[in-house]
């Protein structure tokens, strides 16, 4: 009986001692207008209540009850958006440093660069991204950091280290024969590219990333031209979805953007040259177009003193252009499109400043920012978690002082940034 009622009274202890500990942060947020990015429409004097790193509930001002101990954030003055989604970066990457200055920056160093970069892009208003292409596996190594809150930053979906032929614009081609450089992920083959998935999600990836034509800012590779053959790449998309995982490309190339299509990948990042036929698979396998126009300016007005070679600087005065057009000529035919800027290739933080010049390719408004939200989030397969601000989501979201739908660069300088419920930027 004793032993009886000490077990009681010690499991009453613990459970009560349980109880304490695991209370919840709860934080009431006021704003004068919240954006439903579904629909376009505004709610004005929203109320919500973060519980932890979700939302609770939403309501309005003065009929949602606040509940006691809660903590208040005031912001009075400002619209509420989801936490915004950039599907192409590259948070490793320095843009000062392209061509051969690469090839000094060690992989600690690389690492250290993706840590200040991540703080940068969270602050710039974007709560999560899909990071496609980085040296030895360290945007994997950031995303656990982040995630573990060893460092501030983004929701990071990592690719590891991008796929690609010998000589390709995914391998690394600026040193001679002799030194017998290569990319751990170079492979020629379909049982060769199989191996090469495996071991990016071995070692973390949560997606495969492969190059399926040349590219702008690679020595050496016809920035139209087919890589991998349509076996090659059918083997990628099916190694990866045996394991769950998605597939981005890479494609310039109206060839390579075709058969990446077909062999099923999920996104095709760039998407420059397209033609009627390219856009119409696209639509009929729902496929995503991830296309970077902003970027552009940035490597012609800035390129030469990055060090970007001077092939490359001449591939982009032929891609940039092409690139915007195939992007007018895919909004109006409705294809799926996500927010992607290719960050890393310009300073991380400007991502932003794409919104402006999306619409101005023909968006509207409503459109890009539906890109960099619940589209975003329905390319991850997170659409139940991310891209919206509705109950049971994470509590991920920007404000700015106005209404974005009438002056989309409010978006390039965001004041105030709450991630998991934090507030990880205020003015």
């Amino acid at each position: 009986m004793k032993t009886a009622r000490y077990l009681s009274l010690t499991t009453g202890m613990l459970v009560s001692a349980i109880s304490l500990t695991a209370q919840a942060d709860i934080t009431v947020v006021k704003a004068d207008a919240l954006l439903d990015v579904k629909t376009g429409k505004l709610q004005q004097k929203p109320l919500l209540i973060l519980e932890d790193n979700r939302i609770r509930d939403i309501g309005e001002q003065g009929k949602l009850a606040i509940p006691e101990g809660a903590k208040l954030l005031d912001l009075s003055g400002q619209t509420l958006l989801p936490g915004l989604m950039d599907m192409h970066v590259h948070i490793t990457s320095d843009a000062a440093v392209h061509g051969y200055k690469g090839l000094a920056v060690s992989l600690p160093a690389e690492t250290i660069t993706g840590v200040a970069n991540a703080k940068t892009t969270l602050e710039a208003g974007f709560t999560t991204i899909r990071n496609v292409g980085a040296s030895g596996y360290s945007d994997v190594a950031l995303r656990d950091a982040i995630n573990k809150g060893e460092v501030p930053g983004p929701r990071i979906f990592a690719s590891g280290i991008p796929l690609g032929i010998t000589g390709g614009h995914c391998d690394n081609n600026l040193l001679p024969y002799e030194y017998q450089d290569k990319s751990p992920a170079v492979a020629d083959g379909p049982w060769a590219v199989r191996e090469k998935v495996r071991m990016n999600i071995k070692y973390g990836a949560d997606l495969i990333k492969y190059c399926a034509t040349g590219g702008v800012l690679s020595k050496g590779t016809k920035v139209g031209a087919q890589q991998y053959s349509q076996e090659e790449m059918n083997a990628i998309v099916e190694e990866a979805n045996l394991r769950g995982i998605h597939v981005a490309a890479h494609a310039h190339g109206t060839e390579g953007i075709k058969a990446a299509i077909k062999a099923g990948v999920r996104s095709v990042e760039h998407a420059s040259f397209l033609d009627d036929e390219a856009i119409k698979l696209a639509k009929q396998h729902g496929t995503y177009l991830s296309m970077d126009i902003y970027n552009t300016e940035y490597i012609l007005g800035e390129g030469e003193k990055a060090g970007i070679l001077e092939e490359s600087l001449d591939k982009e005065r032929v891609v940039g252009s092409k690139q915007r057009d195939s992007f007018s000529r895919a909004v109006k035919a409705g294809v799926k499109m996500v927010f992607s800027t290719d960050a890393g290739v310009y300073p991380h933080g400007d991502n932003g400043k794409q919104f402006s010049r999306m619409v101005r390719f023909g968006m509207t408004p409503l459109q890009a920012i539906q890109a960099a939200t619940i589209n975003a989030a329905t390319l991850l397969g997170k659409e139940g978690e991310l891209g919206s601000i509705e109950t049971g989501k994470f509590a991920d979201m920007i404000a700015v002082p106005g209404n974005p739908l009438q002056d989309i660069s409010l978006l390039e300088t965001v004041p105030w940034v709450i991630k998991d419920g934090n507030v990880a930027k205020r003015p």
